[in-house]
């Protein structure tokens, strides 16, 4: 040969069109080349001269820092020859100077970015934007994320809009959330964690060590991660948890500045985890659990301190029950452990306890939640007593100067209710408590029950907190298996219920119903109050409590008012940086049989709407106009109000400053979208006030 026929690359065309539909990557907002493992993708690599049979051609795929070829992290594809790791290469067609290659990675590919250079004999050609992202393969068989039906895999990995369901079990409402997986700089953020999270080339095979890797880097606990937990109630530094209505501003804001964002809350936490697992291809859902059992320390009860009005005491209360809280599933076969527990994956990247010395939970199986087997990894006691934990309430009276505790009550059906997640390819809520524990009552629950004690060691049945000290003498006592709701000698039942709509503003009119369904005269003392309470059950404030006796003969029920004036809670409500609810406890004593019951009901307050007036479909890059309007119908003004929109594809997340919104007074507000992508497109607004947090909207476009 002279040297001049030596063979050189010219250009390397990544056909990024072509792949990217056929890898559904064709979504992310990034100028290099995204695919999956698993499948073929093909590169078109132009030469100055026709390749011959003894010419000497390859692709060199390098990830990481130093790649080298014999740690798996640099590797060098010939064509038609045996695989290398896995991948594998050949020429689909030679046209004159041109060369058409497929190039297949490994099912189990180590994901993130690929460094792509074409050697050919001695020459190195490095193409511009050569650098290849990787990311799980729900298409693949052979993929452990494999997910078979394709209305799941839209949901769950291409959906970049959902809802995240918030509130309390009594009045479940929706808070819809932008995922925004596919816009710019969020897969950068993405491979950024995943550099973050120093996984070896092996764990990165593996989406479970991936997905545990990712509850911890969300959370700012211990490793600068992404998110900065606050429930304090002072946001001052910060954005309050209630102000996100996407988790694309603070992946940006994170991939720039580097800096955990301040502040989330768990459904903060649960949105961004989302983004990252879809983003990263893995299949991935927002769950919530409303009456969710949190710090049980294994003993799987929590303990609930009630005073003589039947108010809740924080100071006591070691133990919560949060109203609700989110946390994520994420979707994947676990070779790693017996058979039986593939599919979706409880994780969660709100920092509560630490799991291996960080803050990170699971992957753990919903199946071993389900089935009681708790010993399985990763965290799954953690999230067993989080949905199957029983509560008990005491009531803390002074007798001569000392504490005394009297048990009013326990519950062992209320932990865990109405979990909930997006349904598929619709807006609305779909129940999946079925999924994580057999219906209540069960010969199931029970094999499950007993099952999860084996490997539990609940203790006995003192209260625990800081003056369990005075009660030393109860302990020793074992807790039996309860698994149904003591049955009272009464048939006593409490019921609470709000009797009007609780606007803020206007009083908040309830009623407590005490019901007793056996023959004979029936003396029952009720203790009932109100109070404000945090999503987390940390009470904020105290409106007020009654005390009556009531009569009841045989099957027979009574209603007891319970009325809050507006002026016993509005200057509450407005000083408050987060969304409040309305928490009712009621205590009843049958004086004849000693019967106790405690029952609590926790409520949000009911807002009026914003309305979206915007047209049904627009063109491409054609700008349209859209207005919110809301009318103020409660009876107090709303102060320092903002509109928070957001639409992706169609318009930057924005804050507009409103002022204060009197009472019957109206606020239009007008804005011009420009659509740079195809589809379906969602525009999400949220009106945010002192008085008020979180009035959310979203009205639907589609971009022809």
């Amino acid at each position: 040969f002279s040297p001049e026929t030596g063979l050189k690359v010219t250009g390397v065309d990544f056909l990024k069109s072509q792949n990217t539909r056929q890898h559904h990557t064709d979504g992310y907002n990034i100028k290099n080349l995204v695919v999956r493992r698993g499948q073929p993708f093909q590169v078109q690599v132009s030469l100055n001269r026709e390749l011959r049979a003894a010419d000497k051609l390859s692709l060199r795929f390098g990830i990481g820092e130093n790649p080298v070829k014999n740690r798996g992290s640099l590797l060098s594809l010939k064509p038609e020859r045996e695989d290398f790791n896995g991948w594998k290469i050949s020429i689909v067609k030679k046209n004159g100077k041109e060369c058409l290659l497929s190039v297949t990675s490994s099912a189990n590919a180590p994901v993130g970015k690929y460094n792509l250079h074409v050697k050919t004999g001695t020459n190195i050609y490095k193409p511009e934007n050569g650098v290849i992202y990787l990311l799980f393969n729900p298409w693949c068989e052979d993929d452990v994320v494999y997910m078979a039906n394709e209305a799941q895999k839209k949901e769950y990995v291409l959906n970049d809009t959902g809802y995240i369901y918030v509130g309390s079990a009594y009045s479940i409402y929706d808070r819809p959330w932008n995922y925004g997986q596919f816009e710019e700089f969020v897969l950068d953020a993405c491979m950024y964690l995943l550099d973050k999270s120093k996984l070896s080339l092996t764990d990165r095979r593996d989406p479970a060590n991936v997905s545990r890797a990712m509850s911890a880097l969300v959370n700012a606990n211990d490793d600068n991660g992404v998110l900065l937990g606050n429930w304090s109630g002072n946001y001052i530094s910060g954005t309050s948890p209630m102000d996100w209505i996407g988790s694309v501003k603070i992946l940006q804001q994170y991939y720039k500045t580097k800096k955990p964002v301040r502040y989330g809350q768990c459904w903060v936490f649960a949105g961004v985890l989302n983004t990252v697992m879809r983003c990263l291809g893995v299949p991935s859902r927002c769950v919530s659990t409303f009456e969710s059992a949190h710090d049980t320390e294994e003993n799987l009860r929590v303990d609930i301190y009630l005073n003589e009005k039947g108010e809740k005491l924080n100071s006591l209360t070691f133990d919560s029950v949060w109203n609700f809280h989110v946390w994520n599933d994420v979707w994947m076969k676990r070779p790693d452990l017996p058979d039986g527990f593939n599919g979706w994956q409880a994780i969660d990247s709100t920092p509560q306890e630490q799991s291996q010395g960080r803050f990170q939970c699971g992957p753990c199986p919903v199946k071993a939640v389900r089935e009681g087997d708790v010993y399985l990894p990763y965290d799954s006691k953690f999230v067993y007593a989080e949905v199957n934990a029983d509560r008990v309430y005491w009531l803390v009276k002074k007798v001569n100067g000392k504490e005394k505790y009297i048990k009013v009550g326990t519950e062992t059906q209320n932990i865990g209710k109405n979990i909930s997640t997006k349904a598929v390819g619709q807006n609305r809520r779909e129940d999946i408590t079925r999924e994580y524990k057999y219906p209540e009552g069960s010969k199931e629950e029970r094999k499950s029950m007993e099952r999860a004690y084996s490997f539990l060691r609940p203790s006995g049945m003192t209260p625990r907190s800081g003056y369990a000290s005075t009660v030393a003498a109860l302990s020793g006592i074992t807790q039996p298996l309860v698994l149904k709701e003591p049955v009272t000698k009464t048939g006593l039942q409490i019921e609470i219920t709000n009797t009007e709509a609780l606007h803020p503003g206007n009083p908040l009119e309830m009623a407590i119903t005490v019901k007793t369904s056996t023959p004979g005269n029936w003396t029952v003392d009720l203790t009932g109050s109100c109070q404000l309470q945090y999503y987390t059950g940390k009470v904020q404030a105290n409106l007020g409590s009654i005390k009556e006796t009531i009569k009841l003969e045989g099957t027979s029920e009574m209603q007891i008012p319970l009325k809050i004036a507006p002026d016993a809670y509005m200057k509450t409500l407005s000083s408050v940086e987060d969304e409040v609810l309305i928490l009712v406890t009621a205590i009843a004593e049958v004086k004849e049989t000693n019967d106790k019951l405690t029952k609590e009901t926790a409520m949000r307050f009911e807002y009026p709407p914003i309305t979206v007036q915007m047209p049904e479909t627009a063109k491409l890059y054609n700008d349209f106009n859209c207005a919110f309007i809301f009318k103020n119908k409660l009876n107090v003004t709303l102060e320092n109000c903002k509109l928070l929109v957001e639409g992706l594809g169609i318009f930057k997340m924005t804050t507009f400053e409103q002022g204060d919104i009197m009472p019957g007074r109206i606020m239009k507000s007008e804005i011009t979208c420009t659509p740079t992508r195809l589809g379906e497109k969602k525009l999400v607004a949220k009106l945010i006030s002192n008085q008020i947090k979180g009035i959310s909207t979203e009205k639907s476009i589609t971009v022809t």
